[in-house]
């Protein structure tokens, strides 16, 4: 029986892990869940898995909560969710949003817990401090992306050191063959409507604008050990191969299946074995009969490209990447500025000649706060 902490238990992630966790409740226990917002999920959540331990990001849910539920320790903001970080368990599922995974991942390794990773943010801004700390602690970083778990299962048995690249789909979003005339007057509506996935608002704007690919580049250059020049990003509309690795007799391994999240995470859950499902299978005489690939339009979505150099300059530059895009997402969430803003405002950000150090959490923290406001000043 493994004991989970799940942050981020209402989310898309959070919600997928908990139906299996309820289908193998014989092999995994829930001992911790988060939550920024969704109260009512969570209480439903809570009567039905029993947790010891709960997050919330405001102290009057806290009080709320704590009055309901005796037995039940609370907490709430990032305090709250270090606390829970720290508790001992078998593995601890981020599934949070943004650079808000990376503080309880941090300690949540620094307490030797096993990591199940669905939070790209962890990596892309803290990816030396995470990945040496968890060489440190002898701690397992599991990815939850299709992407990464896609790598992760080819590498399976195979020597890293025969790697010659690492292949990373991209499904293209709902604007891949959109020209950036067309994207001039993308709504919001529009964007959120991802043909082949469904995800949380922000991760889906990410998808349109390419940037979560960026971020996927990023992730796999700390998750895998492998220079980013060695990363090649293909779009393959139809969701069905979730990446590759080329190997140097140029061999090539990929994963395949049908866009099922559930995958990922029952393998992250169950590592080294694998879980039973009786979800629907691929049919190759149907979804596998046509499978395509393309270079992904640089030129059209600049964040790909900006992802690839931010990784190459590095010195914090992924930290000020991410920041930044985080805002401009949010405002083109809230309607305050259009969809092109979000790629324009952050090459115009990456331009400005920041910098900061990026080698202790202190200082990507610190980083980041200094981005996120010099993009709120370039935007008003």
């Amino acid at each position: 029986m493994k004991d989970i902490i799940i942050l981020g238990s209402t989310g898309s992630i959070g919600c997928q892990a908990l139906n299996i966790i309820e289908e193998n409740n014989e092999k995994f226990n829930v001992l911790g869940l988060s939550c920024r917002n969704s109260i009512s999920q969570l209480e439903k959540q809570m009567e039905k898995h029993r947790p010891k331990f709960v997050c919330v990001e405001k102290e009057a849910d806290a009080f709320m909560l704590k009055n309901k539920y005796r037995d039940v320790e609370i907490y709430h903001g990032e305090d709250g969710l270090i606390e829970i970080a720290k508790a001992d368990c078998d593995l601890l599922l981020n599934a949070l949003m943004g650079i808000s995974g990376l503080v309880p991942t941090y300690h949540a390794i620094k307490n030797g817990t096993d990591i199940a990773l669905a939070n790209k943010e962890t990596m892309v801004t803290g990816g030396k401090l995470i990945t040496d700390l968890a060489l440190e602690k002898n701690v397992k970083i599991l990815p939850v992306d299709s992407e990464h778990s896609a790598i992760f299962q080819c590498l399976m048995g195979n020597e890293h050191k025969s790697i010659k690249r690492l292949i990373i789909t991209a499904s293209g979003g709902p604007f891949r063959n959109k020209s950036l005339e067309d994207l001039k007057n993308v709504t919001l509506q529009q964007a959120l409507n991802h043909p082949n996935w469904s995800m949380g608002q922000k991760i889906t704007i990410d998808s349109a604008t390419m940037m979560n690919k960026g971020l996927e580049v990023i992730e796999a250059r700390w998750l895998f050990d492998i220079s980013g020049d060695r990363i090649e990003t293909v779009i393959h509309p139809e969701s069905i191969v979730h990446s590759m690795v080329e190997f140097d007799d140029t061999s090539v391994m990929a994963q395949l299946g049908l866009p099922d999240m559930r995958i990922p995470i029952g393998l992250a859950f169950n590592y080294p074995n694998r879980l039973n499902y009786n979800g629907k299978s691929l049919d190759f005489l149907k979804e596998g009969r046509l499978l395509h690939f393309e270079k992904p339009r640089e030129d059209v979505f600049k964040c790909l490209k900006l992802a690839y150099a931010a990784l190459e300059e590095g010195n914090g530059a992924t930290v000020i990447l991410n920041g930044a895009n985080e805002i401009l997402v949010n405002e083109f969430l809230n309607g305050r500025i259009g969809f092109l803003d979000i790629q324009n405002n952050l090459e115009r950000v990456m331009n400005m000649g920041i910098k900061g150090k990026s080698e202790t959490l202190y200082d990507i923290m610190e980083l980041d706060k200094e981005v996120r406001a010099k993009t709120k000043e370039l935007i008003v």
